[in-house]
């Protein structure tokens, strides 16, 4: 890990949290961030609507005790929870429902492009039939106010969900990280880059598949595994006769335009599920990924991909 990828990462936590109340062990642990001997603890998640399934809460939980855990064996070192937020994903049917009381409550709207960035207008609507059904015992005006201070008064699906998962576990030290940020997709620059290029990761993933075979697949690289992002637009980018193509769109770069626009725009690349496990080591000091049967399962296939590209691979735990 490249210690100078610590400032911008401190600085954008800090962009990031200006606008919410934070603890003092969070805040202490994103300065914490900026010292050689602090590392991370990471999950990710998507921006399920109100956390969505109990997994959300686990995941986040198992990550807070580990870095207690290790504190305890090493303590001259520093371990920070991170939650990480899928804020670049766009399959929006996945994320804007929860079931309660054997109901299915979904939030009715269209969304194109990264979540994150998906504004929560509509949602009041969506809250009035969700309190009817909470009724008004104690806890239920907790989780009302709760609802309505993630969703109602913050205007993207990024901001309500760092707010909720924060008032749910800022005692804890957690740090919520959004990498949907120009700051810190400029140390991935390089990396883009030789994806652009060269389709290393399609190249290696390819081989590790193979001596998989014995076992079901988790997700199958492409030739090139980035999106262009734009607010309401994530697309894939495809290379065919010396040409950058956005899929779905009339949007088309030579290599030498495409080359200056990540230089000038690098937050208009968005990983996919191949080469974000990537963005996520070079951007954090981190030591292990906490996630689900399915996401270690397609960690497992990028091995021989982070030895490629020279970063090192993190402890993988179920």
């Amino acid at each position: 890990y490249d210690n100078g990828n610590r400032i911008p990462l401190v600085e954008t936590l800090k962009k990031q949290y200006q606008n919410i109340e934070i603890s003092d062990s969070t805040k202490q642990n994103i300065e914490l961030l900026s010292l050689p001997n602090t590392f991370t603890i990471t999950t990710g998640h998507q921006l399920n609507l109100f956390s969505g399934p109990l997994y959300f809460l686990y995941k986040i939980i198992s990550t807070i005790n580990l870095t207690k855990e290790l504190k305890l064996k090493y303590p001259a070192n520093n371990f920070v929870p991170i939650y990480w937020m899928a804020t670049e994903d766009h399959d929006f049917e996945e994320i804007n429902y929860f079931n309660f009381k054997g109901k299915k409550f979904r939030w009715n709207k269209e969304s194109s492009g990264p979540v994150g960035r998906l504004s929560t207008e509509g949602l009041d609507e969506f809250f009035e039939i969700y309190s009817l059904e909470l009724g008004s015992s104690t806890n239920a005006n907790v989780l009302k106010n709760l609802f309505k201070d993630a969703y109602l008064k913050h205007d993207n699906l990024a901001d309500a969900t760092r707010y909720l998962a924060n008032n749910l576990f800022a005692n804890y030290g957690l740090v919520i990280l959004d990498a949907d940020d120009a700051n810190l997709k400029r140390a991935f620059v390089p990396f883009i880059k030789e994806e652009l290029e060269h389709q290393t990761s399609f190249k290696t993933v390819q081989k590790t598949i193979e001596q998989l075979s014995d076992y079901t697949i988790q997700v199958n690289p492409r030739e090139i595994n980035l999106f262009y992002i734009e607010d309401n637009l994530r697309e894939r980018i495809i290379f065919e006769n010396d040409k950058y193509y956005v899929n779905n769109t009339k949007t088309s770069f030579s290599k030498d335009e495409i080359l200056k626009l990540l230089e000038s725009n690098p937050e208009k690349f968005s990983p996919n599920v191949i080469m974000r496990p990537l963005y996520q080591e070079i951007i954090l000091p981190n030591l292990c990924y906490i996630g689900g049967g399915g996401e270690i399962a397609y960690w497992l296939e990028l091995k021989s991909f982070f030895d490629a590209v020279n970063i090192t691979f993190p402890i993988l735990l179920l």
